[in-house]
């Protein structure tokens, strides 16, 4: 965990780079180079010794950088050293060491005692915003690892209140059969047959005046496939099916804390795809919020559908940005495995810009075409067009065309993301995970000040 530094006792944390290694190794001492080599130490990430003082107790850690000072660099070590107080020295890097050690000692305890108390890191006052970041991305994570008994369409406007009140935001929430008075018929349909109402929810902050910035996430409590069910396996993880709706709330915290100069706006569409004699069935036409029919191929092709109607809203608005989040579809899995969320674009300066602050936070996104061409491969004869294709090709590109039909002029960019770590990495234990997050934070910040 971070806090902020306050002069408390600490041990002192000294980190070198594999590459430094042989000059610190040339200043050390006899007593210093013999702990060295009784441990092994060769200065890899996350890889620590302590060391002695004058009076042979060990009194301060070496921790090694790897080749450089990244997220990753310490990002085992609030569970790897033991409890207690640790204050950095001599890097250079701080705060992105600083960020990663505490994502590192992220842990879900909602529903069981921790594993252990991680270590602590003593932060200087100058490096406190890496906290806001840390609780953005632990927000996301708390929302995904949130079991659906407990995170319902229902604890999901909850949640989203809660954020709303704390930061003195209007929300305004559209529930069931409201949804048909006001044309939001894919949130009603996709929705219709779970216990929990499907809902639509609004968030507004910020002066009207400023530039406009809308975040859409996909928030799908649960995902059972719907008629076109999933399998035992298929169907294992689908609590993180409101992944999106988690990342844009956690990046929602960030903006409204840090207080950016933006008019945000944020919409989630909520629901469960449930299974029950109301449930919506193959060869269903919708007509959207749009109006565009939309024949329904798969019943398990449902985020798109949401996401649709709440896309149609937010151009209304004419935003200068408008972003969404989604763990829309394996297929963008399976181009780039779990870890690298997929980002498609209208807008080449907006999605230049983002992929370069999520290089430079080491926060990584990957674009993938718009290849329109591909938009043949939803079409129907009863209708505007399908939710999905008999193609097994290019399934996350063809649903961002479908999702692109429906944002109008607004400089848009969509992210098909896994939201979960399958394996334990530096900074990113199993689990749920924000994933473009602080990347888009990052180029709102530099696009719009603050």
């Amino acid at each position: 965990m971070l806090i902020v530094d306050d002069g408390r006792p600490a041990t002192p944390v000294e980190v070198v780079a594999a590459g430094d290694l042989a000059k610190w190794r040339g200043r050390a001492s006899a007593v210093e180079l013999a702990w060295l080599d009784r441990f092994g130490f060769a200065g890899g990430a996350n890889a620590f010794v302590f060391l002695p003082g004058g009076d042979g107790a060990p009194d301060r850690v070496l921790a090694g950088l790897g080749q450089r000072e990244s997220i990753a660099s310490l990002g085992h070590l609030a569970m790897r050293l033991p409890a207690g107080d640790y204050r950095l020295e001599g890097a250079t890097e701080h705060e992105l060491l600083a960020l990663g050690w505490g994502l590192g000692a992220y842990q879900f305890t909602e529903y069981r005692k921790p594993a252990r108390a991680p270590a602590t890191l003593l932060i200087p006052p100058e490096s406190a915003a890496v906290l806001d970041e840390l609780a953005a991305v632990n927000l996301c994570r708390d929302l995904v690892n949130t079991p659906t008994s407990d995170m319902l369409p229902h604890h999901m406007e909850d949640a989203a209140r809660r954020l709303a009140e704390r930061h003195e935001a209007r929300i305004d929430v559209t529930v069931g059969d409201e949804l048909l008075r006001r044309g939001f018929n894919t949130i009603h349909t996709v929705g219709r047959a779970s216990a929990s109402p499907p809902r639509l929810i609004d968030i507004r902050w910020g002066d009207a005046e400023h530039p406009k910035v809308t975040l859409v996430g996909k928030g799908v409590c649960f995902d059972s496939g719907g008629l076109d069910i999933k399998s035992a396996s298929g169907m294992r993880l689908m609590k993180k099916d409101m992944g999106g709706a988690a990342h844009v709330l956690g990046l929602a915290h960030l903006i409204m804390h840090r207080r950016l100069p933006v008019s945000l706006r944020v919409l989630v569409p909520a629901v469960e795809n449930a299974i029950a004699g109301n449930a919506f069935r193959p060869g269903d036409v919708i007509r959207t919020y749009a109006g565009t029919t939309v024949e329904i191929d798969n019943t398990d092709a449902e985020g798109r559908l949401i996401l649709c109607d709440a896309l149609t809203l937010a151009a209304e608005d004419e935003p200068e940005a408008l972003i969404d989040f989604a763990t829309l579809t394996g297929a963008a899995r399976s181009a780039l495995g779990p870890e690298l969320p997929a980002m498609f674009s209208n807008d080449d300066d907006m999605a230049n810009g983002i992929a370069a602050a999520g290089r430079s936070s080491e926060d990584a996104v990957w674009r993938m075409p718009l290849h329109a061409d591909y938009l043949a491969m939803l079409d129907s004869t009863v209708a505007d067009i399908a939710n999905a294709g008999s193609s097994p090709y290019a399934g996350a590109i063809t649903a961002a065309l479908y999702l692109q039909r429906f944002v109008g002029k607004a400089p848009w960019v969509h992210f098909d993301i896994m939201a979960w770590n399958t394996r334990r990495r530096p900074a990113h234990p199993v689990g749920g995970e924000a994933m473009g997050l602080r990347a888009v934070f990052g180029w709102l910040a530099g696009r719009f000040g603050g």
